[in-house]
């Protein structure tokens, strides 16, 4: 135990710095720092020691084995327009020390409208049941943005179709939501927050319905540590990132971090739901599609895990392969993770996994023998703590290869 630390209390690492729902995040200027220590020691601590005898153990690393029934599908470049614009992030790259994804490949499910007005015109209208209507000025509220953190958002619609590239870790600055609940000054009856973009288009969607705003309680704003972003990796937010001003919900599914924030309503019990969130309902696990707001269950991205590569290792005339992959979501620390291969398998623990998890996302390993050639379904579960999340219990995640060489 540390110093000063209360026991059960988890360890924090060094130069990082307490996030919106009890984790940690990366403080940007030790990050910076420990990116440029040609060790990375700061960052990794014993990962790379770990990776460095795995890889003596099991031979070097000579190409890596595709998932199958994917499709061929543009990633890590822009495409489309407007509401069916789209950029999806590979994940095959991923390891301990690229935990930020670079803002040019941050994955994007709507792009920019060619109306949105300029950045330096915005102003943020709040009004609703206030005692008094606001309208601010963009320039104000970046004078108060300050850094807040590495945080994870994930797509509710993050399919197997964009080869689950809708999900990236951006390190954020802006303005905590707790911070101006405490300046607006809500009336008795208001219990909730809706918070809305900029939502006009020249085109007609094919794949979505306009409609960009959704509705919080206050608690569950303050809880996530919400927060209206103006920066991402330390730029100014792109226009298709929601510039100037979007709403970040850390833990929450990027349906709800709004982009284009124009506007923030105070609303009461009666509010009913937006058209985002009825057309979100079933992606964010909701009980059908209620029709009022204060029925909606939070957004919340449960545990999840899924493999991103599959590497073939060669040595001592020995052939192994070594699933890579990734642990996000959820509040809990999981201490272990399984890992199968065929449905008549039972799960083994997964070889390689920090615990506890301190990053948004963790990179994790297993080293596989497989018996046979054939087609393998790779699949995760939590084994322990004892928690049955929705998308990983239901195979959501699952990614399947064709081994050709044992």
């Amino acid at each position: 135990m540390l110093a000063g630390q209360t026991p059960g209390a988890r360890a924090r690492p060094v130069g990082w710095m307490r996030g919106g729902q009890g984790g940690f995040v990366l403080n940007r200027r030790l990050f910076v720092k420990a990116a440029s220590l040609g060790s990375g020691a700061l960052l990794c601590g014993f990962e790379d020691a770990a990776w460095a005898f795995q890889a003596e153990r099991l031979g070097q690393v000579s190409s890596q084995v595709p998932f199958v029934n994917e499709g061929p599908v543009q990633m890590d470049v822009a495409f489309g327009s407007e509401l069916d614009g789209r950029l999806y992030s590979s994940l095959d790259g991923i390891d301990e020390k690229s935990l930020v994804t670079p803002e040019e490949r941050f994955y994007l499910r709507t792009r920019a409208s060619p109306i949105l007005p300029e950045a330096e015109t915005w102003k943020l209208t709040v009004d609703g049941l206030t005692a008094a209507k606001r309208s601010i000025k963009i320039a104000e509220l970046q004078s108060r943005e300050r850094a807040l953190g590495l945080h994870l958002m994930e797509c509710a619609g993050n399919t197997r179709a964009a080869h689950f590239g809708m999900i990236s870790v951006g390190d954020w600055a802006g303005i905590p939501i707790a911070e101006l609940l405490k300046e607006w000054k809500a009336q008795p009856s208001a219990t909730r927050l809706m918070v809305s973009g900029f939502d006009k288009y020249k085109q007609r969607s094919a794949t979505s319905v306009e409609g960009a705003s959704w509705i919080f309680a206050f608690e569950e704003l303050t809880s996530a540590g919400a927060f209206l972003a103006t920066k991402l990796n330390g730029k100014p937010l792109s226009p298709d990132h929601g510039a100037p001003l979007r709403l970040v919900v850390p833990g929450w599914y990027g349906c709800t971090c709004i982009k284009w924030v124009d506007r923030i309503t105070f609303v009461d019990e009666g509010a009913e739901a937006t058209s985002q969130m009825s057309e979100y309902a079933g992606r964010t696990h909701q009980n059908g599609s209620p029709r009022l707001a204060k029925d909606f269950l939070p957004a919340n991205i449960a545990h999840a895990a899924m493999p991103v590569r599959v590497e073939k290792l060669r040595g001592g005339g020995k052939l192994n392969y070594r699933v890579v992959g990734l642990l996000w979501g959820g509040n809990a620390t999981i201490t272990k993770l399984g890992i199968r291969f065929n449905p008549e398998e039972d799960y083994v623990p997964v070889e390689s996994l920090r615990v506890p998890q301190t990053t948004p996302w963790t990179v994790w390993s297993h080293t596989w023998t497989p018996t046979e050639r054939g087609r393998y379904t790779i699949r995760l579960a939590v084994m322990e703590p004892g928690e049955h999340p929705k998308r990983l219990e239901s195979g959501y995640y699952a990614r399947t290869v064709e081994i050709e060489e044992t």
